[in-house]
């Protein structure tokens, strides 16, 4: 089977089931986080709620570099099995580890997931497609994603309130048992792979950071702190403006992410990544003006959709950003590279927003007027540095 860029097509097998693969993952992880807030209050720990996000990113952040140098010297398929097989096993243990312990170290754990998934995936998709088709296939891959990320939410709250929540947690391991499932005899990418030793996690300074991806990093971190008071906040704002379903909101702005991510991916190939990123950045910044100022439903709906545009406008440029800056023989720690600032916007934005907010919604405005604030900074960074950044857009 071709599994070469140079093949042509973008929609080759190998590609698509890697876009159904990544959809049930994404459904995995995020069909508990609208829930878990609740949860994590009934075994008291309200106090806590940044450390929900905030724990599952460092683990995700700290794997990037394993991640990385796995997916450039074993290939891309074991490291993707690392991630879902992660999924699975803290999915199915929720129930068992019930007590604020057992739940804070599943978080922890559970970061595996996306710090090895996401690495490896992206990786294929950058060794399957074309250079010049790269931001439409991060675009695609990026869609597949959302439709798994704005189903599951509503999916997980409805089981929630029908069935109880092991029955949720058990549904969000039998996704990622599926995703598991798909990958299986799919062609490995990685021309020169290895067979896997102790060494291979041993990392240098090298195998951690690719200096030539600092401007998609500083893009990342500036821009994606909303991300962060997103997952953080939204629980808890959907419960004060009377929603009944804490899945809704996720996936409103999710659906409308998949709504400009091909196009995106499109434009960015042809106008290059910096002023879609630019574009982006200002949108985002926009989306969290209207969080603040959200006092009614439709106000948080109306915010959610302006920041799934935003999203999903930055999401597949950033990624194909990252890819065209780094080593192209090392895409992995170029990805990886990236991935570790987005666990840090991620983390940061949702440490800072769960402890601010300490349970007082007359702070939550603060909290997204910082954010939009942020998103601001990363239009300004990019607006800047124009001239010197678009000598590496890809056009």
């Amino acid at each position: 089977m071709e599994t070469n860029a140079a093949a042509g097509s973008l929609y080759t097998k190998p590609f698509i089931l890697l876009c159904l693969s990544h959809a049930l993952f994404a459904g995995s992880f995020n069909m508990i986080i609208p829930e878990l807030p609740a949860y994590l209050t009934s075994l008291g720990g309200a106090e806590h709620k940044g450390w929900i996000i905030a724990l599952f990113t460092i683990t995700a952040g700290i794997s990037r570099p394993f991640s990385g140098k796995l997916t450039d010297t074993i290939g891309r398929i074991p490291v993707m099995y690392v991630g879902t097989f992660a999924c699975v096993v803290c999915s199915m243990l929720y129930p068992a580890l019930a007590f604020l312990g057992g739940f804070f170290a599943l978080r922890f754990f559970h970061g595996f997931s996306t710090g090895f998934k996401p690495t490896g995936t992206s990786a294929y998709v950058a060794d399957v497609v074309k250079p010049e088709h790269r931001g439409e296939a991060m675009g695609v891959l990026g869609i597949t994603f959302s439709v798994g990320a704005s189903a599951a939410p509503f999916f997980g709250s409805w089981l929630t309130k029908a069935w109880g929540l092991n029955w949720m947690f058990y549904a969000s391991a039998f996704f990622a048992l599926i995703s598991m499932a798909i990958l299986w005899n799919m062609p490995e990418t990685l021309k020169k792979k290895q067979k896997f030793t102790v060494s291979h996690l041993k990392v240098g300074r090298q195998d951690i950071f690719d200096p030539l991806v600092i401007p998609s990093a500083i893009t990342m971190i500036l821009c994606y702190v909303s991300y962060g008071v997103i997952l953080t906040l939204m629980p808890d704002m959907s419960d004060h403006l009377g929603l009944e379903n804490r899945g809704i909101c996720f996936s409103i702005f999710t659906i409308a992410s998949v709504s400009t991510r091909f196009f995106a991916g499109r434009v960015s190939d042809q106008l290059g990544r910096v002023p879609v990123l630019r574009a982006s950045a200002l949108v985002i910044a926009f989306a969290m003006a209207a969080f603040a100022l959200a006092d009614s439903a439709f106000m948080l709906y109306f915010a959610a959709v302006l920041f799934g545009l935003g999203n999903g406008i930055f999401s597949p440029a950033i990624n194909a950003w990252s890819v065209d800056l780094g080593d192209q023989q090392r895409k992995g720690r170029a990805l990886a590279t990236m991935y570790i600032s987005l666990e840090i916007a991620i983390g940061g934005g949702a440490l800072l927003a769960g402890w601010y907010f300490a349970n007082d919604f007359q702070k939550i405005p603060h909290v997204f007027w910082w954010a939009a604030f942020m998103s601001l900074l990363g239009w300004l960074y990019l607006t800047l540095n124009k001239q010197k950044l678009l000598k590496h857009q890809n056009t």
